[in-house]
Parts: structure tokens; sequence; C-alpha cells
């Protein structure tokens, strides 16, 4: 058994995975619109389902309805784990660029690197360099 994310972008899929391609060297691996299932209008081009292979991971993502318009992204975040002190603040910095800081780069008992950083999709990232 394996728990992965499914993240709702209430729009921004395609760009968010994009951006998280550019910035984490990841790879997007399906990506299928409403526009795809039989008898749906063309211009539904909003995400019903995509994958991000982010490393060993698997993150999954779509485009959220209106039933989950007013979501936010709460009591979680991804965590990246990298083995050079470089590598974790260009993803501080990449990450954070046009998204908000929730701990700046520091060095913890834990890790010469950690940083608490929110996107500007609004998902809330973590970047550890434990190693």
């Amino acid at each position: 058994m394996r728990a992965e994310p499914y993240i709702f972008f209430q729009g921004r899929c395609a760009e968010a995975f994009e951006f998280y391609r550019k910035t984490l060297g990841a790879e997007i691996t399906s990506v299928v619109r409403f526009s795809d299932l039989p008898g749906s209008p063309p211009d539904m081009d909003q995400v019903m389902h995509a994958v991000l292979r982010v490393g060993d991971t698997t993150v999954f993502g779509s485009d959220a309805g209106e039933e989950k318009a007013a979501a936010k992204a709460n009591g979680f975040a991804l965590s990246l784990h990298v083995t050079e002190d470089a590598e974790a603040e260009r993803l501080f910095a990449t990450l954070g660029r046009g998204g908000t800081v929730e701990v700046a780069m520091m060095s913890t008992p834990f890790a010469s690197r950690f940083a608490k950083v929110t996107d500007r999709f609004g998902i809330p990232w973590m970047i550890v360099n434990a190693s």
C-alpha cells in the first residue's frame, strides 16, 4: 500500500504541474482533461486527472469543481528531501517566488538546511537537507 498526495488546484493544475516539472525536474506522465471524455464539450479544457513523478514519488492533481473552490491547502506540506545545501537553497528560492515564506532557510538540529514555503499555487512545501 502507498499513500500518495492528490492536489486540487482550482483551475491551475496544468500550470502548476508544468512549474513543478521545470523547478523539480519532475515528469508529467499523464494529463486527462474533461474535454477528453466522450460527449464533453470541447471547451472543457480543465484537468480532470494528471500524474506527476517527483523522484520516486507520484503526485496526482486535478482542477477542482465548484464544490472545492473554497478549499485551502491546510494541515499538510509536501516535503522535499535533498542531499546538497545548494539544492535546498535553489528549491526554496524557486518555490517561494510568488509565494509565501513560512520558515526562512535555516540550520536546525535535524538538518543542515530546513525551510517551509507556500508556493504561488497555495501548496505548502518543506525543504530539508538532513544528510
